[in-house]
């Protein structure tokens, strides 16, 4: 799949940090905004909230920042769903600018009644749309850790 492009936003003052460019609050914030923007996508917006007392939840996001984005900027979010099963949903986002990638965050998802307090299974049409999306390879950064280098995992 083509990764989809729903969110867009300009970088305005109150988002730059000390060091002159985005700080990495917003960046969690802009790809949150995206990840809102595919779920209203897919049918999983408000109304799917309110109807079913179900929601998405996050349950890790892994960011990384590759470049510095100053003030002004026009970044665009493209997404990809690159894994799914019963409750979970594993995403992709890189934060463009000017066609380069400027930042990623990968994240894991789940399927929470929201009366039970529990995870629960995606329901039909919402996982048909999300399984729809999936890409057939994730990008190459996902599923990376975070260590020195030439350190083992704990």
């Amino acid at each position: 799949m083509t990764a989809l492009r729903l969110y867009r936003t300009t970088v305005r003052p109150e988002m730059i940090d000390y060091n002159g460019h985005l700080t990495e609050g917003w960046y969690a914030l802009i790809f949150g905004e995206a990840t809102d923007a595919l779920y209203d996508h897919v049918g999983a917006g408000a109304a799917w909230r309110a109807a079913g007392s179900r929601s998405l939840y996050t349950l890790e996001a892994h960011l990384r920042y590759l470049r510095e984005v100053p003030e002004g900027a026009e970044v665009t979010v493209a997404t990809r769903v690159v894994g799914l099963d019963a409750k979970r949903l594993h995403l992709a986002h890189e934060l463009e600018r000017d066609g380069i990638v400027v930042a990623t965050e990968e994240i894991l998802a789940i399927c929470v009644d929201t009366a039970a307090g529990r995870s629960t299974a995606l329901d039909p049409p919402l996982h048909a749309a999300l399984a729809a999306l999936c890409a057939a390879e994730p990008p190459d950064y996902c599923g990376r850790r975070i260590a020195l280098p030439g350190t083992a995992p704990a």
